[in-house]
């Protein structure tokens, strides 16, 4: 069970946000909805016109799902809290990946529990594209506070996007989002998580996983466009043998950004290995990059590398790498490096004809562009386009 508290949680004052917001009529398609509403969802890597590649989509507008529907047999898409209603063994999983205890903000998701997903692959069932899922928060000064439940049975494999956005006219705003994953026997989950947000927005998911034997958990995490405040520490428990589980992360600070991002890997099982990647540029924000392996048993492997670019003078950038090794026989390492663009690197460029800012531009877009092992063509062009669309902003 994931229960972590950090000093940074008590700077967000839940009662300055609105728990209350209109509801929005279900759409059965969501290609319809306004053309800017869909414009910011494309940009966190949701697509919903009419040549969409996805095996399900699950849509949620402040408080209201507006649209939910799995497009392949043996995937299930759907409210969680419907999932609750129709599979009362789901209490089970709920709040045994992260406690709901763990803080102010998982409190606040279980007393004002606003939805959320619950994605599920049966048995052996192999998703040919993507699951998409998007929380979008239409209006100012809004908390929506979800909790999401996500299954993938014994052999089956899920790819999962899920973006979270905001309306052009939201600039201030709360989201709490409680994620629970269980991965099973033999079963893989590739995650890409995309945040567009917005200079006064806070934003606090809260995220617990359990691999079992043979599992496979990958997770991508992007966020490049401003926000006031993000902390997350997802964790990942791999209580199988051979299990595994893969962090990627991709963060850029502007100007006023306070990120607070780690990832948390407890190899509790003989051959359980994990790998957390970080790439983190600062163009002016705070960015504390933690990562943190614990090794309970003999023959496990983990590895943990951050690397950070301050682009500005009023920049930072704190790595916090952390290795717990409790037994003999674990193997466990760590490598982080922070610092400005190298000079010698930019007048290398510049010598073959390219201007200072298109050497600079071509220096960040390959730092931020990792090789995301396993993730999707679909979803790595996503991530790319992603890139592509912030180069300006971070420049």
């Amino acid at each position: 069970m994931s229960k972590v508290v950090r000093k940074q949680a008590d700077e967000v004052d839940l009662e300055t946000y609105s728990q209350t917001a209109e509801e929005h009529p279900y759409e059965e398609d969501p290609s319809r909805l306004p053309s800017d509403d869909k414009g910011r969802m494309l940009e966190a890597g949701v697509v919903l016109d009419s040549s969409s590649q996805r095996s399900g989509t699950f849509l949620q507008i402040d408080h209201s799902v507006v649209h939910c529907k799995a497009a392949e047999e043996g995937l299930e898409v759907m409210a969680s809290t419907g999932a609750l209603e129709k599979y009362p063994w789901l209490s089970d999983y709920w709040w045994q990946a992260v406690a709901v205890d763990a803080d102010k903000f998982t409190a606040e998701a279980e007393r004002h529990q606003n939805y959320g997903y619950f994605i599920r692959a049966l048995p052996g069932v192999k998703a040919t594209q993507p699951v998409q899922a998007c929380l979008y928060i239409g209006r100012h000064g809004l908390a929506q506070n979800v909790h999401n439940l996500i299954i993938a049975e014994e052999g089956s494999e899920l790819h999962i996007i899920t973006g979270c956005t905001i309306a052009p006219i939201v600039t201030e705003g709360l989201h709490i989002g409680v994620s629970e994953f269980y991965i099973k026997k033999g079963a893989k989950v590739t995650f890409t998580m995309i945040h567009n947000w917005a200079p006064k927005m806070a934003v606090r998911p809260r995220t617990g996983v359990v691999i079992e034997e043979g599992g496979v958990f990958l997770s991508n995490y992007i966020c490049l466009k401003p926000v006031r405040t993000l902390q997350m520490y997802p964790t990942v428990r791999c209580v199988g043998e051979n299990a595994l589980v893969r962090f990627n992360n991709v963060l850029v600070a502007t100007s006023g950004s306070k990120m607070d991002v780690g990832s948390r890997a407890i190899l509790a099982a003989r051959g359980a290995r994990a790998e957390i990647i970080s790439r983190a540029i600062t163009t002016g924000g705070s960015i504390i990059a933690r990562g943190h392996l614990v090794g309970q048993v003999a023959d496990v492997k983990g590895h943990l590398e951050c690397r950070g670019l301050i682009l500005s003078e009023e920049g930072n950038i704190r790595a916090i790498p952390e290795l717990d090794g409790q037994v003999a026989g674990v193997d466990l390492s760590h490598e982080a490096a922070v610092g400005k663009i190298a000079e010698e690197e930019v007048e290398y460029l510049m010598a073959r004809g390219l201007s200072r800012s298109q050497a600079v531009a071509v220096i960040v877009r390959g730092f931020l562009s990792v090789d995301i092992e396993g993730l999707p063509p679909q979803i790595e062009a996503q991530l790319q386009r992603a890139i592509e669309l912030s180069e300006k902003e971070i420049l």
